[in-house]
This record gives C-alpha cells, structure tokens and sequence, in this order.
C-alpha cells in the first residue's frame, strides 16, 4: 500500500470559515487548543499545590509559632497563673475563697503543664496543683 499524503495525522488547525455577513463570531485562537487546555490544567495544579504548602506551613507556624512568639505566650499563660495564685491568697486570707477560683487555677496549670519540659516547673506545678485541690476538699468538705 503506497501513501501518498504527506500531512500529519494529528495537525489540527483553526476553522477556515468565516461567518457570513458583517457581524463578529466566536473564532479559536490559532494554537492547538490541547495543549493550552493541559497547560492551564497544569498551572492550575501547581497553584493548588502551593496553596496546600501554604496553608500547612501556616498551620504549623500556628502550632510552633517562632521562639519570640512561644516565649510571649508563656509569659502570658505564667502571668495568668500568678493573678489566679493571688486570688487564691486573698481568698485565703479574707477566708472566702471560692471553688470557681480553685477550678480555673487547676486549668491554667494544667494547660501549662503541656506546654513545658522543665522538671522544676512541673515540680513547682504540681505543688501549686495539690494545694489547689487540698483547697478545693476543704470546700467540699461537711462542716
């Protein structure tokens, strides 16, 4: 069998037929449309790849946060801790202290204590966390 056409298989070119009278159609552009077709596709999911590293870098910054950031939210979270521990004494002192106080103390030191890996400080916590509840007995205690 003798082929005698020296034409592409594959060649596909713009439509050669113009609309007829003075009003503008739709028209292709000149370039073959698969491969602007992949080319966007292509585009479009490089994009949503750098959205997702975007998004968990994000994340993970939240959750580590860089060493300024860390040390600011301990100082808040040990800022906290003290106002409570101060409540606790005037309570103490004034002899009305309340279980509300004892509670949101015992929280704070819980949420603390997730945060560091200082044996003194859990040292230091779980003292302040015992008197907490020794406290919080004392209340529930019958009179």
């Amino acid at each position: 069998m003798k082929v005698s056409s020296t034409g592409g298989v594959g060649s596909t070119g713009a439509s050669r037929a113009r609309p007829s009278g003075g009003s503008t159609g739709f028209s292709l552009p000149s370039v073959n449309a698969a491969s602007g077709a992949a080319s966007t596709a292509s585009v479009g999911g490089l994009s949503g790849v750098g959205s997702v590293d975007a998004l968990l870098a994000l994340q993970a910054m939240g959750e580590v946060g860089n060493p300024l950031e860390r040390k600011r939210r301990a100082v808040r979270r040990g800022e906290q801790i003290l106002d409570l521990l101060g409540d606790v004494r005037i309570g103490l002192i004034d002899g009305d202290i309340s279980s509300d106080t004892l509670d949101r103390l015992t929280r704070a030191i819980r949420e603390q204590r997730e945060n560091t890996d200082d044996p003194n400080l859990e040292g230091i916590l779980n003292e302040i966390e015992t008197r907490a509840a020794v406290e919080l007995a004392k209340l529930q205690a019958p009179s």
